[in-house]
């Protein structure tokens, strides 16, 4: 069995752009891996750091957090909060020995059904990479 059907992913995702961009997805009927569990988050200003980190610890493979484009915020400011936190999470996440493929950010729309496909499958796959040379 490949380790791509293996692995198991958590993505939090923003009420306004990405939880949509996914749904979007799958009324196009836009195929991507099952390997990802969805949380709706009102908005990524609003991601806490712990739950990334509470995500690794019960043993997901890899964590997604996924929101709306720069500027296009429902709430003004909150992705660029998350992306300040981002920056400075990544650095902890690799400090406490966490591989960085296993941690993914992206922006998707609610109208890029096409791209969270993408994005999900890049996200299984380095997940996967990892998981392989683990």
């Amino acid at each position: 069995m490949s380790k791509c059907t293996e692995v198991n992913i958590i993505g939090f995702l923003c009420n306004w752009c990405s939880y949509a961009g996914a749904d979007f997805t799958g009324l196009s009927r836009i195929i991507y891996p099952a390997n990802i569990k969805i949380i709706r988050m009102p908005c990524t200003g609003r991601m806490d750091p712990m739950l990334i980190i509470e995500a690794f610890h019960n043993g997901a493979d890899g964590v997604l957090v996924s929101g709306c484009h720069p500027g296009d915020c429902h709430y003004t400011e909150g992705n660029y909060y998350w992306r300040r936190r981002y920056a400075s999470l990544k650095s902890l996440l690799e400090f406490f020995g966490i591989d960085k493929r296993r941690f993914h950010a992206s922006w998707v729309s609610a109208s890029e059904g096409k791209k969270f496909a993408e994005v999900v499958k890049k996200v299984v796959a380095e997940v996967g990479d990892w998981k392989e040379d683990e």
